[in-house]
């Protein structure tokens, strides 16, 4: 972990408690009997910070807990509960999302805008048109983007996608403390809006540059933009909402990308819990999400008995897959290609009559199953030199038994 990344329990990097309304010149006032006391005030932020429940706080010091909500907010109090949620907050989920900011619902809950998020697809509730931001998001916009904080963290403690991270950063003027000093703000915000729809680095830059930004190389835009901190989440504990949206996706086939952004995760973040989950897709392929037809147990005797021997090439086309998934499943049945696998002794043997019987390398390597370029290094090593020599096909058998007779071609 970068000392750039946000500890898991973070909810805020600056504090901004709610504005007061502006008031008149004071004058004298009646005693509310109402009136929150400073003993009061202080049991709650003790309470709050233990993760107690709104309604056990406002058991607790006499409030409805309506009162203690509006007293949390404007005190500007923020926690990452682990509380189960209740069919109260479910309900203000659900009238309030979509109209006002996740950080607001977030703030009145008493939870992250991760969890507000999580839970919100967990209901399926969507998106509608963003709401304004607040004073305390752009607290800790200002302040993420001057100590250089990752903004896949910062947009999920903000509870804000990376386009309208990077989009409100130029209206405020400020500059990232990582952000490439050659790009504009515009450029920015468009890289990271076509990287969060989950278009490739090449396509995003053909994109940009048909839109007349600057062209790029991939090696100076994939390093500028995985430097800002896009994709990249900081081990935050999974919560149960979590655990369902993803479970649901993989049960039906759903695209990750909407996790990815919602949750703050990275890809290899959805893959490792997936992989712990014991998750498998529900599609035709077994395993998942990979693109291939799943591995029968006749594909696999094949690849033991022609893996090294056939061009992979070769093997691909008679398999029907990518040289990639070739290599691949090479790798997980612990098979070794030819360029690589040690000689036998047979096979040195069969070398050494080779070279006395006139035998080509080029026929000798389709005996052994060889490359002739990893065959004629091994030869020249040991010592022998064939030269040019007329081709004949031959069998291994057949050289092992065959009688030495002068070499031709030498």
């Amino acid at each position: 972990m970068s000392a750039l990344d946000l500890h898991a329990d973070l909810v805020e990097l600056a504090s901004a408690p709610a504005p007061m309304a502006p008031s008149a010149a004071l004058r004298e006032m009646a005693y509310r009997a109402d009136a929150w006391t400073p003993q009061e005030s202080d049991r709650l932020r003790v309470l709050f910070a233990a993760d107690a429940a709104l309604a056990d706080i406002a058991a607790e010091i006499g409030r409805g807990r309506a009162a203690v909500a509006e007293r949390v907010t404007l005190f500007g109090l923020r926690r990452n509960s682990a509380r189960p949620w209740t069919e109260f907050d479910d309900a203000e989920l659900v009238r309030r999302y979509g109209s006002d900011p996740t950080a607001a619902i977030a703030s009145h809950l008493g939870r992250s805008c991760a969890a507000v998020y999580a839970r919100a697809g967990f209901l399926d509730l969507t998106d509608v048109n963003p709401p304004d931001w607040t004073g305390w998001e752009d607290a800790q916009l200002v302040e993420g983007y001057r100590r250089g904080v990752p903004l896949r963290q910062l947009g999920t403690l903000i509870g804000r996608p990376l386009g309208g991270i990077s989009s409100r950063a130029g209206l405020l003027g400020i500059v990232h403390a990582h952000h490439p000093p050659c790009w504009s703000a515009e450029e920015t915000a468009r890289a990271l809006e076509l990287a969060e729809a989950g278009h490739r680095y090449h396509a995003i830059m053909a994109m940009m540059v048909a839109e007349g930004f600057p062209e790029r190389t991939i090696r100076g835009f994939g390093p500028a933009i995985r430097k800002l901190g896009y994709g990249r989440g900081w081990g935050r504990p999974w919560s149960a909402e979590e655990d369902a949206l993803l479970t649901r996706a993989y049960a039906q086939g759903l695209s990750l990308t909407p996790l990815k952004q919602q949750l703050g995760r990275s890809t290899g973040s959805l893959r490792h819990r997936a992989d712990y989950l014991q998750l498998r897709g529900s599609h035709a392929n077994r395993n998942g999400w990979r693109l291939g037809p799943d591995w029968t147990e006749a594909d696999e005797r094949t690849m033991r008995e022609d893996y090294g021997r056939l061009p992979t090439k070769a093997l691909a086309a008679k398999l029907g897959r990518t040289k990639a998934a070739i290599t691949s499943r090479a790798n997980s049945l612990g098979l070794v290609h030819g360029y690589i696998r040690p000689f036998t002794d047979t096979e040195t043997q069969a070398l050494c009559i080779a070279f006395r019987t006139g035998i080509s390398i080029a026929d000798l390597a389709a005996a052994l199953g060889r490359k002739p370029m990893s065959l004629s290094k091994y030869a020249t090593k040991h010592g022998f030199q064939f030269g040019r020599r007329p081709r004949h096909t031959i069998t291994l058998e057949a050289l092992l038994s065959a009688e030495p007779v002068p070499a031709a071609g030498r």
